[in-house]
């Protein structure tokens, strides 16, 4: 089909894919109607690029006005479909290598909380590493904060994009962490960084992140930011078979365990079974910190707590950050086994950090990578 542009010159325009209007059709005018097969199909067309622009726009944001990202089943149904496409790290050349290698962890947050805090989850997720959990940290460069994760790591010399499928095994056995950036194991979502940019609002694509690491951690701590999502995020996590997965909020709608009182946590046990909780800093033998005490404001500022924080050369300001740090991955520790009670997981945290040994296992995972 072509259509003649206001300057006289003919352009060659995409056929709007059929399958795609039906779908779009049924979402605006019939949403009650709207499957979980059809969520599928959209989701298949929009990221394999049969759908045009304006049809991935528009499925975006009608996703997002029929309040698709709060309905489980269907979140499940997009992270399922996103798998599909991924480049799936290769731990050896059966199918059961994945199982074979051992247990993987993860701990990440949706972001979009709009506190702007240090880089907690990153940091937790190499001290974790450094105390013999194996963590695959599945993230990207900033979006809604000052500072990513990807930001953060490659400004302590890590070469986050030389990392393909083929070299995960090998980093989390020598390092027992690896950096899976989400561009390089999701290459199909790109084509939705354009609408999604210029659309400027949320989408149900801000929440899959955590949902869809290549690895399929055995467990994880995922931070959410709103408390309504919470238990949404943990139903779509037990229909996808995750288990041992905890889902957490701060009372301040804060993805992360919060430093400054209540957490809320959604556990999904080895059954699929939800569980309500809550925690506080007490829990983890750690004082309480006003959420400004651990603000990150830029790349340059993160970047040189974490070198204070991983050389033990602290200023009185960095320690609720620690503190924030020592909860987090005291978490992570206990609920991936490592750690018997909450408190031995923030001691073990603790010592790790100030062994050194975090710092030590950085250097060497930003080495490694530099040579791939």
């Amino acid at each position: 089909m072509t259509v003649i542009p206001p300057t006289g010159t003919a352009t060659v325009v995409k056929e709007p894919n059929k399958r795609m209007r039906q779908i779009l059709k049924g979402l605006a005018i019939n949403p009650k109607e709207f499957t979980v097969d059809d969520v599928v199909d959209g989701m298949r067309l929009v990221i394999s690029g049969d759908a045009t622009d304006m049809q991935r726009a528009g499925f975006l944001t009608a996703l997002q006005l029929q309040g698709i990202g709060m309905k489980p089943e269907f979140l499940a149904a997009l992270a399922n479909e996103a798998q599909q496409h991924a480049f799936l790290p290769q731990f050896g050349d059966s199918p059961q290598g994945r199982a074979k290698f051992g247990m993987i962890v993860d701990i990440v947050g949706t972001g979009g909380d709009g506190w702007n805090t240090f880089n907690i989850s990153t940091t937790s997720s190499l001290v974790a590493a450094a105390a013999g959990l194996r963590v695959a940290k599945h993230g990207s460069r900033a979006s809604s904060s000052n500072c990513g994760s990807a930001d953060l790591l490659e400004s302590m010399g890590c070469d986050l994009d030389a990392i393909k499928s083929n070299h995960v095994a090998d980093l989390l056995s020598k390092h027992g962490f690896c950096f899976l950036f989400s561009s390089t194991f999701h290459p199909a979502m790109r084509r939705l960084s354009k609408a999604r940019y210029e659309l400027g609002f949320p989408t149900p694509f801000n929440i899959l992140g955590p949902l869809i690491n290549p690895t399929n951690p055995d467990r994880a701590v995922i931070g959410v930011h709103s408390k309504s999502l919470g238990p949404v995020m943990a139903q779509a996590l037990s229909i996808l078979g995750r288990r041992n997965y905890a889902v957490v909020c701060g009372d301040e709608n804060l993805d992360e365990i919060s430093i400054a009182g209540v957490t809320h946590v959604w556990y999904i046990d080895k059954s699929g079974k939800i569980d309500y909780y809550t925690i506080q800093p007490s829990d983890f033998g750690v004082a309480c910190h006003p959420l400004s005490a651990a603000s990150g404001s830029s790349l340059a500022e993160n970047q040189a707590t974490l070198k204070r924080l991983l050389t033990n050369t602290m200023t009185e300001k960095d320690y609720a950050i620690r503190d924030f740090v020592l909860v987090n991955t005291g978490f992570l520790l206990y609920v991936s086994g490592k750690a018997q009670t909450m408190k031995e997981g923030a001691d073990i945290a603790r010592r790790t950090l100030e062994s050194g040994n975090v710092k030590r296992m950085l250097d060497e995972f930003a080495q490694s990578t530099q040579r791939l």
